[in-house]
């Protein structure tokens, strides 16, 4: 698990940035959103630092960075891990969800550009769920609700919901197993972006909050089940 953790970076790319921990916290977060590294694989500060071209004093700190944003775990003795959350991380994954993406679609811009966007997102979501791809589903998925806060034109915002939808991506590994859970979804994204492209924009933020509720409610149900 380790090497994977430290394949596929470019050199040349991480020497220009190889003085800044945040950029390297970017990089693995990104990674971990795009479903590469996965909850429990170990991040090997000896591959990493060869990988990147950066020093293990400034590797250390993007970790730090990213245990306070609980993605990942050190255990002493054993090293630095991707984590697994649990049922405290999933309701503060929501907590900030339910506040950001209602607000997003009641009073962010929505302009054509971003309809069609979100309306092809939806189509690639649907062909994914007639093909039983679970792994797409969860990236059309993702997709849309940054899509959603992009609405917002916040950097800020942006910025936030890549770092919630990056715990997601862990969250869902657990739901891997689970296709449904994401399939009845997929409609409900259809039905949002509809709302948004009638102009019913207090509906779609009603709507999406009501879907942010019963997706948390079925997460913390699964964990239950899987620790129990």
């Amino acid at each position: 698990m380790a090497m994977k953790a430290a394949a596929g970076f470019d050199r040349a790319t991480a020497a220009e940035h190889a003085h800044t921990a945040a950029w390297i916290a970017t990089v693995l977060r990104g990674r971990i959103a795009a479903g590469e590294l996965t909850p429990g694989s170990k991040l090997s500060e000896q591959a990493l630092s060869s990988a990147l071209g950066v020093s293990r004093n400034t590797l250390r700190e993007a970790f730090s960075t990213l245990a306070g944003e609980s993605m990942v775990t050190r255990i002493p003795n054993r090293g630095v891990f991707v984590a697994s959350p649990g049922v405290e991380e999933v309701r503060e994954i929501y907590r900030v969800r339910r506040m950001i993406e209602p607000a997003a679609a009641l009073w962010g811009e929505v302009t054509p550009e971003a309809l069609d966007t979100m309306e092809a997102i939806v189509r690639r979501a649907q062909e994914a769920r007639d093909a039983g791809s679970v792994a797409d589903m969860a990236d059309a998925n993702q997709a849309l609700h940054r899509a959603v806060v992009g609405l917002t034109g916040s950097d800020s915002l942006q910025t936030l919901m890549d770092r919630v939808l990056a715990e997601m991506r862990l969250v869902f590994h657990a739901m891997a197993s689970t296709p449904d859970f994401h399939s009845h979804y997929v409609d409900r994204n259809v039905r949002l972006v509809e709302r948004l492209r009638a102009g019913r924009r207090e509906e779609a933020a009603s709507g999406l909050s009501a879907d942010l509720d019963v997706a948390e409610a079925e997460l913390l149900d699964r964990l239950a089940d899987a620790s129990g």
